[in-house]
């Protein structure tokens, strides 16, 4: 399993409680928000969160690792496999740094 790193911003609102807005900046600089239920972000089984920002995950899809040409590795993931996570933008493919994808929760 793979994990994307994200940023828990905030609760997504009111209406809907535990849903929080999470943010991660793809390889070309642009700012992606999902949004979803709080435990699917989770690091690690824990209450709701208080404060924020707070570090979170996603599970994703590890589709494609390379070296574009300025060196840096990046890796094309998928966040809709498996939990059917998507953007705000009904995004579901990124590529990414590499630092952003972890193999395991730590």
């Amino acid at each position: 399993m793979h994990y994307l790193s994200v940023t828990i911003v905030r609760f997504a609102d009111d209406g809907r409680p535990g849903w929080v807005t999470c943010e991660f900046t793809d390889a070309e600089g642009r700012c992606h928000t999902l949004i979803d239920k709080f435990p699917l972000f989770a690091c690690q089984e824990e209450g709701m969160p208080t404060t924020f920002p707070r570090p979170g995950i996603v599970r994703c899809e590890q589709l494609r690792r390379w070296h574009d040409p300025r060196g840096r590795e990046l890796v094309r993931v998928r966040t809709s496999s498996p939990d059917l996570v998507t953007s705000t933008e009904g995004l579901s493919e990124f590529t990414v740094l590499a630092g952003l994808i972890s193999t395991a929760t730590e």
